[in-house]
Order: structure tokens, then sequence, then C-alpha cells
């Protein structure tokens, strides 16, 4: 057989696998890579270009390494979902950069960020003055997101309803007060939220608490829930 013939059928082959790995291992990885994410991608894209090219090493032996890595990534990423705690030690969490509009220099150098990089970043957001910034966080995938000053945000109805308002409504940092169905108490903390006034406003909803995937408090001040069961006439996926 051709070696020509051969290295064509093993680039297909290599091709297909990770398309199959790349749906097994799920959207959000394609998406939003974190380290984890970063360091699987390059040793399965190291290990289909020897599938591909290298005819030397034994082919079922990459294959078998190929699928070891596969499985590890899915495990870890079952693993992730099992807690919030469980995904902090594998992945990390973000760091907050900028809170207040004060830059917060120990978490910049924790994660290595120099000034020239984050005003990169903000530069990428479209904004040229680090004195718009209001609060600022570096995302687990390396990627920074940011709240603007009010005086700088984009004018909606939200904003304008709050400015009508007398006295004016705070315009609050976002905070999440339960994930996956459970509490997070270093927020509930930091925002002086109490349980008991979770639980109040999930009843209000006819809800009890068990039934609360995401809780969070908005920009409004407001609590907004999400519930295992949305009670949805169908799926939305298509």
């Amino acid at each position: 057989m051709s070696e020509y013939y051969i290295i064509f059928i093993r680039s297909i082959s290599s091709f297909i696998l990770l398309l199959i790995i790349t749906r097994l291992i799920g959207k959000q990885t394609l998406s939003n890579m974190n380290s984890h994410d970063f360091v699987t991608a390059i040793i399965l894209g190291a290990i289909a270009a020897n599938i591909a090219f290298n005819e030397k090493i034994v082919l079922s032996h990459l294959v078998i390494s190929l699928g070891v890595f596969t499985v590890t990534s899915w495990l870890l990423s079952l693993l992730s979902l099992k807690g919030r705690n469980v995904e902090r030690w594998l992945f990390g969490k973000p760091s907050v950069v900028v809170d207040g509009g004060v830059l917060l220099q120990e978490n910049m150098k924790k994660n290595k960020l120099t000034l020239d990089s984050l005003n990169e970043m903000l530069r990428e957001k479209e904004i040229f003055d680090i004195a718009e910034v209001e609060y600022a966080l570096l995302e687990n995938s390396g990627k920074l997101s940011v709240l603007r000053k009010k005086e700088y945000r984009h004018l909606n109805l939200h904003l304008l309803n709050a400015e009508k308002a007398y006295p004016p409504k705070p315009i609050n940092v976002p905070v999440e007060l339960i994930k996956e169905g459970k509490f997070i108490y270093e927020h509930l903390h930091e925002a002086n939220i109490k349980t008991e006034m979770i639980e109040k406003a999930v009843q209000k909803k006819g809800r009890v608490l068990t039934d609360v995937f995401y809780a969070v408090r908005g920009t409004d001040g407001k609590m907004y829930f999400d519930f295992y069961q949305d009670q949805l006439d169908r799926p939305k996926d298509m």
C-alpha cells in the first residue's frame, strides 16, 4: 500500500477522532478554556498529529494514549460538577483585579498580571482609561470581565429608571448566592445576606430551597432564581 495513501487514511482517522473527542468533552471547553483544558488540548493535538504522520510509533499505542487523556479530561469535568470546592481545586477561581475603581495589586501579582497587560485587555474592550472601570474580574480562561463606572455605562432602560428614581437606586455588582443548589457562604457574608432572606424569597415564588439551581443578586439589588424544574413546555435546545 502506498505510503501516501496510508498517511491520508491516518490523517482522516485522526481528524474524526478529534471531532468525536470534542463532542464528548463538551461545548463549554471549546468556548472558554481554562488551564486544564489548555493542557489537554495541547496533549491531544500532539497525539493526533503523531497518529496522522508518525509511522514509527505503534498506532494502537497512540490510540490508547489518546483514549486515556480523553477519559481523564472527561472525568475531571464530571468531578467539577460535584461541588464548588472541587471545581476551584481543579481549575482555580476568578480573581478580582479592580474593586470600587481601585487596583488590587496583590491579586495582580498572584496572577502575573502587569499594568501594561491589564491596559491592553481593557483596550480590547474599548476602554482606554482605567479610571472608567468600577470592577474587573480575571476569569479562569484568562479573559477579563469588566463593569464600568455608572457614568460611563451605555444607557439602557434599567439605568434610566434607576436615575429617575428618588433617591437614585444604587447599581450593585452582581453577587452569586446559590450555585448548583449549594449556598456560596462567603458571598452571603460579603453581601450581608442571610439564608433566611433567600428562603423567604423562594417561598414567595411558591418553591422551596431544594428547587433552586442558581440564585444571584442582580445589579438592581433584587434576587433572581433559576430552578431545577423550570416548567418549560418543551426543550429550547435545537
